[in-house]
């Protein structure tokens, strides 16, 4: 019996241990359930609220760059093209021009009183105009959303300004528009994404931009009609403090509960607009799991953490992908942005060794100039260097001036008759001063050319041979060779083309193949030490590339590291056709004496066509010993060519030798790619009777030995220069600068015409109506002037009923594009001389038009 009760006693105790233990168990895993499922929602919320403000963080910013990068166009526009330098139907094209290439589809200005006037698009009008309008009549760069003439949503960004529009009233902002889809392709959002979706809304709730799923006229409508209470917050109330966060401008974050589940919604505000963007996380999928984690805890509380944990594992993955590519399309827009910013004024910066070249020489040239004040042919010889350096300096100028047309891909060529004797005097000239700063040994030589004179861009030519030459002195150390030659081969174009190859080669430091693969992209440089302390831009060679290009032309590399680079140039020209002067000289016998095989057979042929018979050597020591054979049988040179820098015994030396052999009797000339200057005296000394400076065309050896031929020495050219005589010509030049006026009446004086001043358009006009007809034999007309510019006093004149309304008028100006020379000729001028101005061009010109008394 005892037993029995022990038993039972036990038996109860385990039973009731056993249901209180299941029911402390059922308790504790109920409350843990319970307690976890509590936490487990608490903890989702506040990972999608961090996920929601990071990723609406992102977008905004990405709106605000965005913005910034459309704002600045506009203003871009305002800086280009400022209201109080251009007006009227110009201004409208021109900015009708920019905005278009900027991708702008509505374009107008904006008056005080909120009214539009459309530029080009459809009319538009703001959908909420007057926070729109206070910020612009701030002075505040604002964006709003508007409809047009069809009814399409538009985005409209306006920029504080100031043009006259129709009626003569200011405009208080310029406004450029896009289509509200530009903002959804830009934000990504109409990105189908099952985890969110965007709005973007007004402070009213109605919509700017809404997903595809936004049936309702506003958001606070959709809140009212589809979400209940939540966690004691009405849907009133969500409502009431999302409105209250909006008009404060800051960020909101909430939990709605619709029929179709929990939905967290996070607003933050878009900068330069009255717009907020709404994001909305439905937490359909997430609740499902929290739920099956409730109802399962009891057996798989460990599996519901791995749940969670891979839940949460796999939200924050998706996080990070999202933000990532947030962080790559951003860092991309910045770099745009950036591009966008320098873009004005990088060409300038890119282009400055180019630049200063030129005007190393002009300075140069200037102070030797200065120090040789005495010495008339020394200062003649600087004055016309400085005036072929002041020419390319020019020409350089013009093409920055005109880059925008080049990185667009409209540069034109302007092709006219050129001499390749006169452009490889003037690239020579323009490097001297730098070979010689760097001691490096420099030749030229030219062989079988039979065309000096075609048809050619000389500015742009000359760009590319003193690009490559500029590099060729920068990359090659002192006391390196440089050597540029030029030869003719026949064309495959036709028989009045020749296919012009130059060649410029240096024993400089080379390049990698992987650099000489990528030369003539832009802005590219080898990275390695001894090219980073070189100067440059990285863009000369890829305007190089791209000048050959437009000529038709091939451009060609060939480098090594430490051995050097050799570039190749050939160009199919047109030969001029032009009547050349006979080139014809005595039957002499001279020496060529030059380390260089090729230009001594070259220099032999020019000689042979030319009438005299020649004979060569590659060495001082060589000529001396052929000297002496002609002497000893009496039949000695007539004239002996010897190069400066030959190997062994120089120029100098060898010249001295013969002379003493030879006696005063026989010219002895210098031939060298180096300034004569700078060794004149130190040759005088040795016998040298003159120079003749490289390359060795047949012209350059025909002028150069024809004085001694007993024939006149004055150059065919500028006998034709002094004969062209104006006396008693009279001349009306409207001009509005006084200094112009004086360089103007200086240099036209010594033609032997008689100048009158006209300060301006319209006092040119009543000095011509004043005067007897035929008074003035022609005009020279500046195009900006005051009262009256140059084109609308043409046309004044051209309008006359006087029998010498149609004398000559000829602009004289420092508008020098083409499409200035263009609308010139359309309002009834004959021809076009820009500034500064060239003398023996407008003599020229003057001689066509009034011809010689």
């Amino acid at each position: 019996m005892g037993r029995v009760k022990v038993r039972n006693r036990i038996s109860r105790f385990l039973v009731s241990s056993a249901a209180l233990v299941t029911i402390l168990c059922a308790a504790v895993f109920s409350f843990l359930a319970f307690f976890m499922n509590k936490r487990s929602l608490e903890t989702i919320r506040e990972i999608g609220n961090i996920y929601m403000s990071g990723m609406s963080e992102q977008i905004s910013r990405h709106f605000g760059t965005t913005m910034i990068l459309r704002l600045s166009q506009i203003e871009a526009l305002l800086d280009s093209l400022p209201p109080e330098r251009q007006g009227g139907e110009e201004l409208r094209e021109s900015l009708t021009y920019n905005a278009k290439a900027r991708g702008f589809e509505y374009l107008a200005f904006y008056s005080e009183d909120g009214q539009f006037e459309m530029i080009y698009g459809a009319p538009v009008h703001v959908t909420d105009p007057k926070p729109f309008l206070d910020s612009l009549n701030r002075g505040e760069k604002k964006v709003a959303v508007g409809t047009d003439a069809q009814g399409n949503n538009i985005v409209l960004l306006g920029v504080s300004s100031t043009y006259e529009m129709s009626g003569g009233l200011k405009c208080t902002a310029l406004v450029a528009g896009l289509p509200v889809e530009y903002i959804s392709t830009t934000l990504s959002l109409d990105v189908n994404d099952s985890l969110v979706y965007s709005h973007i809304i007004r402070k009213d709730g109605s919509f700017v931009i809404r997903s595809a799923d936004a049936s309702r006229d506003t958001y606070f409508e959709r809140i009212l009609e589809t979400s209940y209470t939540y966690d004691g917050v009405t849907p009133e109330m969500t409502i009431e403090k999302l409105e209250a966060a909006m008009e404060a401008g800051e960020s909101y974050s909430g939990i709605v509960q619709t029929d179709e589940g929990r939905q967290h919604i996070y607003s933050i505000h878009l900068p330069y607009s009255e717009w907020n963007l709404l994001t909305v996380m439905p937490y359909g999928a997430l609740d499902q799991s929290v739920n099956r984690l409730g109802r399962q805890w009891s057996v798989m509380a460990l599996g519901g953490c791995i749940l969670i944990v891979a839940v949460l594992i796999l939200v924050f993955a998706k996080y990070l992908k999202l933000a990532r590519q947030q962080m790559i399309a951003l860092d991309e827009a910045r770099k745009e942005a950036v591009q966008a910013a320098r873009a004005k004024s990088e060409f300038l910066s890119n282009m400055s060794h180019d630049i200063r070249t030129p005007m190393n020489a002009i300075v140069g040239m200037t102070a030797i100039a200065t120090a040789n004040i005495n010495n008339q042919q020394q200062v003649q010889n600087c004055l016309r260097k400085i005036t072929l350096s002041s020419k390319h300096l020019l020409g350089l100028i013009n093409d920055v001036l005109d880059m925008s047309k080049i990185e667009s891909g409209k540069m034109t060529l302007n092709v006219d008759q050129i001499s390749l004797r006169e452009v490889m005097d003037s690239i020579v000239n323009i490097v001297q001063p730098q070979i010689r700063s760097k001691n490096q040994q420099f030749d030229v030589v030219i062989h079988d050319i039979t065309a000096e004179n075609v048809y050619c861009d000389s500015v742009r030519l000359n760009q590319v041979l003193l690009n490559l030459l500029s590099n060729a002195i920068k990359f090659t150390p002192e006391k390196g060779r440089i050597l540029i030659s030029m030869y003719e081969e026949p064309s495959e174009i036709s028989q009045d083309h020749v296919q012009i190859h130059i060649r410029v080669k240096d024993s400089g430091i080379g390049m990698t193949p992987e650099f000489k693969a990528r030369i003539f992209e832009s802005f590219v440089r080898e990275d390695n030490a001894r090219v980073r302390r070189t100067e440059g831009s990285g863009l000369g060679m890829t305007i190089t590339k791209y000048i050959v290009d437009t000529m038709g032309g091939t451009i060609d590399v060939e480098s090594e590291p430490g051995k050097g680079s050799e570039f190749h140039i050939a160009l199919d020209l047109e030969i001029a056709d032009i009547q050349e002067a006979d080139m014809l000289l005595p039957d002499w016998r001279m020496l060529v004496v030059d380390d260089d095989r090729e230009l001594c057979e070259s220099t032999v042929s020019a000689l042979k066509s030319i009438g005299i018979t020649a004979d060569w050597t590659l060495s001082g020591e060589a000529a001396v010993r052929m000297v002496d054979e002609r002497y000893q049988r009496n039949d000695s040179y007539h004239i002996i060519l010897l190069d400066w820098k030959l190997p062994g015994m120089d120029g100098i030396e060898t010249a001295r030798r013969i002379r003493e052999r030879l006696g005063e009797n026989v010219p002895i000339l210098l031939i060298s790619a180096y300034d004569w200057g700078e060794i004149e005296e130190q040759a005088r000394g040795a016998g040298v009777s003159g120079f003749i400076s490289k390359p060795l065309f047949k012209s350059t050896l025909f002028h150069g030995l024809k004085k001694y031929a007993d024939m006149d020495t004055v150059p065919a050219e500028k006998e034709s220069e002094r004969s062209i005589d104006f006396t008693g010509r009279r001349i009306l030049l409207a001009e509005d600068n006084e200094l112009n006026w004086e360089v103007a009446e200086e240099l036209l004086k010594e033609l032997g015409l008689e100048l009158f001043w006209a300060q301006n358009g319209r006092i040119c006009l009543d000095m011509f109506l004043d005067s007897q007809e035929g008074y003035y034999d022609a005009i020279l007309m500046d195009l900006r002037m005051p009262e009256m510019n140059g084109y609308e006093a043409t046309e004044a004149i051209r309008a006359l009923p006087r029998a010498d309304a149609g004398l000559p008028i000829i602009a004289m100006t420092a508008d020098a594009f083409s499409d200035d020379i263009r609308k010139c000729l359309e309002c009834g001028m004959d021809a076009h001389v820009a500034k500064p101005i060239d003398i023996r061009e407008l003599s020229h010109l003057l001689e066509k038009y009034i011809g010689q008394p």
